[in-house]
């Protein structure tokens, strides 16, 4: 009778080992792919950025042409007038950026933002699960069994009072922020540099947000929600807020 208890007792510490490795070893894999994830897109924001910061400060090449204008008529004839093109701002005067610029890079840099805070979270991730597992299997307890369990009890009692599966929950949610976020800014992008490309970007952009959307709220709805498979970062948090309304 003893043995089989002792039997099974091990048997459940070997499980509650292999579960703490399975979900760290969860933690490495999503850690992995935000920062493939965030490498790409950031260099993809880095480069449209180069493209359209430009839209928001004033041009050296206007100025120089405004003060070279000015020059030039300074030295015609009297009552002679040179044409200046009312395209050339004066640059005394403060440099105001087009709205849609503004729009544009405040967008697309928040986006940048947001993914780069992504990569920092999911390399934050790595190093918890290398610390976690560090914490729970120490080299000199390698064959106690029974305190690594009890050990692993308490640190997985640590890992949830500090929430540190919503944190990281957060990076995929974050992820997606920043993608929208760029979604958003390249329609405005487009809108002012031809109308047909933005209309057809702008549409796939709202097929997808509203596709999102639907599979987001879709494990609320009757009949559907109770087998659905499918999930989205932002479940997590619209099903947080439906249980502080109820």
């Amino acid at each position: 009778m003893y043995l089989e208890s002792a039997i099974a007792e091990d048997k459940n510490i070997a499980d509650k080992i292999a579960e703490d490795e399975k979900m760290v070893e969860s933690w490495k894999k999503d850690a992995d792919r935000m920062l493939v994830f965030t490498g790409i897109f950031s260099a993809a924001v880095a480069a449209l950025l180069v493209v359209s910061v430009p839209s928001i400060q004033q041009n050296p090449q206007d100025i120089s042409a405004f003060y070279l204008a000015h020059i030039y008529q300074s030295s015609l004839p009297n009552g002679s007038q040179a044409f200046i093109p009312s395209s050339l701002s004066d640059p005394t005067k403060p440099f105001i950026p087009p709205t849609s610029g503004a729009w544009v890079n405040g967008l697309w840099f928040l986006s940048l933002v947001i993914n780069l805070s992504c990569a920092l979270l999911a390399t934050l991730i790595q190093q918890w699960a290398r610390r976690y597992l560090m914490a729970i299997y120490p080299r000199q307890l390698s064959s106690d069994s029974l305190r690594r369990s009890r050990i692993s009890a308490f640190y997985m009692q640590g890992t949830t009072k500090l929430i540190v599966p919503w944190m990281i929950e957060a990076g995929p949610l974050l992820l997606h922020a920043s993608l929208f976020l760029f979604f958003a800014g390249l329609s405005v992008f487009l809108f002012g540099l031809q109308l047909t490309i933005f209309k057809v970007v702008t549409t796939w952009i709202a097929l997808c947000t509203s596709l999102y959307s639907y599979l987001t709220f879709m494990p609320f709805m009757p009949f559907i929600g109770e087998y659905s498979p499918y999930y989205t970062p932002l479940y997590t948090l619209v099903f947080s807020c439906f249980r502080c309304i109820r």
